[in-house]
């Protein structure tokens, strides 16, 4: 972080927050190719004289943007800074870090190119001449962040002026998924939308547009009644701007306490407190209550239950039941708009985006979901009328219902792709890595593991073990003494007591680990004051201990020393599992391509009978980390040309795992390029693989290494890794000087247990 910024962060959070925006690069965008651009051909395709080509065809069609560039998969999150996350206006720079992180949830949620453009104008004609100016560089327009009520006229008239979707994310979002709570509720508790009585508090952007799509689906307006800061918004009252003018009704009803008596809804978009508990036990019988406001709620799901228990409550808050998360709306709406390259977001698409979340939400819930909510099996009811962001239908669920509005209301360019291809393929856009990684915190969430972090007294693992344990991926423990511990936690400003801390020496389980250990060693040349020494002093052989006698779930380690060292160490405690043997993969993902390899970190130099053992450890680790093995033992040779020892290895291997009839895709001996090209079967129509691969099992470890490295450098790959599989207890081995998120996610692997038999 920066010493010479002005603003003094006053949390944890705040300084964590800080760094993460800061290191390694700062921000949180960057711009990748889609192309290569490595040799001399290739920038002649790329720039001049190559791209005439397409710049001609564009000019000769104008549609043709969509076919030779980037425009339809592009949108720019455009804001002025004017109302900041609820912090207010703050200008254009200051917005600058919300915007790339709504263009980061852009790409992780729906898989779209999103950039941020921060505009300096406050005046609305200024603002919208610069939107329109640059607007047809994108496939669409996500407005963010513009105060009330101006950001009305603003989006009114770009839509107007552009040919592309205009969307002001901060009205119709929470419009979008509180209708879709509303559509539920009404449902569970047996009402008609129009009959329904509607009161809304709070008459800024995103409550206006939730009165004005929940009127659209059926709500009647006069059954409606608007409460602002100066009180109810009635037909008479002066001094109301014009969109909340149209909402103004004939009511006797001045106060919100007047106007929500025997009210069957109430939506709260203003602020913390504001609902009372006398108001809450004047509405109807099963009253719904939406209290959106962040990061206080109008009132607590608790304050509402001291009053009365037949309330269907949503929030805007991920620690209570049916949260009203924009993010369940704006990804896949775009992404549903930008396939059909539609012309705007009309009210026919934010409609099915509603009744598209309200339908998924009566679904079975997946294990997914199941496991981030600690086991907890949601059901269709009170508690569950909105669907979690962690379901991972949403990107084939939402976007075929918008998609197929556009399409219907004539705001579509493209035919709608409709089909099980359609939904393959947007299941197929989330980013392999993100996806994992959510895969292994939901699960580890619900299961609580123990996670040993032998090297306890470093402070980038004593600040791992708090993130872990705070994120609630589990149980941390500390090896390391004490005094060192406590007072680098003080440094760090992590409170004494929030961290068990074990000092081995000191350990109550010293003298049994003694024992065990010098029983395992003692025909292995060790003499009893050798184990000793051992378990007192070596962190990594007293974690492993811990693990092998049940009282830890697994460990990560290696921060301070070689990873051969480590495994050294571990090896004199833990066995490998049974019938398997230990093993290092690491998944690289690279271009929506996924690839495990193995073995990058154990057996060097492995024979056809440990490839064949480093081929099964793998592919069910691949398994379990949700793929379907594709395994191919790669050389230089492929299918016995050239021929030479090392590929007789590796045709050994196979045969060998012919005899053991796995139930999994391998193939073997091939080049990388052949594997990796599921056109293969041109050349080797004998070959096994019906795709291509996604587990590269190599001949080496040190072939291992270099691909790995290779991949990650020169490839841009994301690598997760390595991890190490294939013992009898989970134990993770992080690189030298590795980052806090790099332990906390080797911590979180550790306890996910990649050794487990997949689901």
């Amino acid at each position: 972080m920066p010493s010479d910024t002005p603003y003094n962060a006053d949390s944890q959070l705040d300084i964590d927050a800080l760094v993460f925006h800061n290191k390694p690069t700062p921000g949180k965008l960057a711009i990748a190719s889609t192309k290569p651009m490595s040799t001399q051909r290739d920038l002649a395709l790329a720039y001049s004289p190559g791209v005439a080509a397409p710049v001609r065809a564009i000019a000769a069609d104008p549609e043709a943007v969509y076919d030779y560039t980037s425009k339809g998969n592009m949108v720019a999150v455009v804001s002025n800074g004017t109302a900041i996350l609820g912090l207010g206006n703050l200008g254009p720079r200051a917005s600058k870090p919300v915007m790339e992180g709504k263009a980061v949830l852009f790409k992780r949620f729906a898989d779209i190119d999103a950039v941020d453009v921060q505009i300096d104008y406050t005046d609305p004609d200024e603002f919208i001449a610069c939107v329109r100016g640059f607007g047809d560089t994108f496939g669409g327009i996500n407005l963010e962040d513009i105060k009330s009520p101006e950001c009305f006229e603003i989006e009114r008239r770009l839509r107007e002026l552009l040919d592309i979707p205009v969307f002001h994310d901060d009205q119709h979002g929470t419009a979008i998924i509180a209708t879709a709570g509303l559509i539920n509720a009404c449902d569970i508790t047996g009402r008609k939308l129009e009959d329904i009585k509607v009161v809304l508090c709070g008459a800024g952007a995103a409550g206006l547009s939730v009165l004005e799509l929940i009127e659209s689906i059926g709500v009647r307006k006069e059954n409606t009644i608007v409460v602002d800061i100066e009180g109810v918004v009635y037909e008479g009252r002066e001094g109301l701007h014009e969109r909340l003018a149209k909402h103004a009704v004939k009511t006797e009803a001045r106060t919100l306490a007047e106007a929500a008596a025997g009210a069957d809804v109430l939506l709260g978009l203003s602020a913390g407190g504001v609902f009372t508990k006398q108001i809450i036990a004047s509405l109807a019988p099963d009253p719904i209550v939406f209290a959106m406001a962040n990061p206080t709620p109008e009132i607590t799901p608790e304050e509402v239950k001291s009053v009365r228990d037949d309330v269907i409550m949503a929030t805007g808050r991920s620690d209570y039941p049916n949260q009203v998360n924009n993010v369940l709306g704006f990804p896949y709406i775009f992404r549903g708009a930008l396939d059909v390259r539609a012309r705007t977001i009309n009210e026919e698409m934010k409609i099915a985006a509603a009744r598209a979340l309200a339908a998924l939400a009566r679904e079975d819930v997946p294990d997914e979901v199941a496991i981030a909510y600690k086991g907890e099996r949601l059901q269709y009811g009170r508690n569950y009328i909105i669907p979690s962001p962690f379901d991972p239908r949403l990107i084939s669920w939402v976007p075929p219902f918008v998609a197929k509005a556009a399409v219907e209301s004539g705001v579509a360019r493209l035919p709608f792709a409709e089909g099980v291809n359609y939904t393959h393929t947007l299941a197929r856009r989330l980013d392999p890595t993100a996806a994992l990684q959510q895969r292994v915190a939901a699960s580890i969430q619900a299961e609580q593991k123990t996670i040993v972090f032998a090297e306890g007294e470093e402070p980038s693992v004593i600040r791992a073990a708090h993130a872990f344990q705070s994120q609630g991926l589990g149980r941390a423990i500390l090896v390391a003494r004490e005094d060192i511990a406590l007072g680098n936690m003080r440094e760090l400003g992590i409170a004494a007591g929030s961290l068990e801390i074990c000092n081995a020496r000191l350990s109550e389980h010293n003298s049994e680990y003694a024992d065990f250990l010098y029983e395992r060693l003692q025909r292995k040349g060790y003499l009893r004051r050798d184990v000793q020494r051992l378990v007192n002093n070596d962190r990594n052989v007293f974690s492993a201990c811990m693990l092998k006698m049940g009282q830890a779930d697994g460990m990560v380690t290696g921060v301070t020393r070689h990873s051969n060292v480590v495994m050294r160490d571990v090896k004199l405690a833990l066995e490998p599992a049974e019938g398997g043997r230990a093993v290092g993969i690491a998944a690289a993902v690279s271009r929506g391509r996924t690839l495990i390899i193995g073995d990058i970190s154990v057996t060097e130099f492995p024979d056809a009978q440990a490839l064949a053992e480093i081929a099964i450890a793998t592919a069910n680790s691949s398994r379990r980390l949700g793929m379907t093995p594709h395994l191919a033992f790669l050389s230089y040779s492929s299918f016995g040309n050239p021929p030479g020892e090392r590929s007789e290895k590796i045709q050994h291997a196979v045969r060998i795992l012919d005899g053991l009839g796995v139930d999994f895709e391998y193939e073997g001996e091939m080049a990388a390029d052949i594997a990796l090209d599921p056109g293969h079967h041109e050349l080797y129509p004998f070959s096994r693989l019906t795709e291509a691969a996604n587990i590269l099992i190599m001949p080496a470890v040190h072939s291992a290494s270099i691909a790995v490295r290779l991949l990650k450098a020169a490839g841009g790959a994301t690598v997760i890794g390595p991890m190490l599989v294939g013992l009898e207890k989970p134990v993770q081995i992080a690189r030298l000087g590795a980052s806090v998120t790099d332990i906390v996610n080797l911590a979180s692997i550790a306890a996910y247990d990649l050794n487990k038999p997949a689901a």
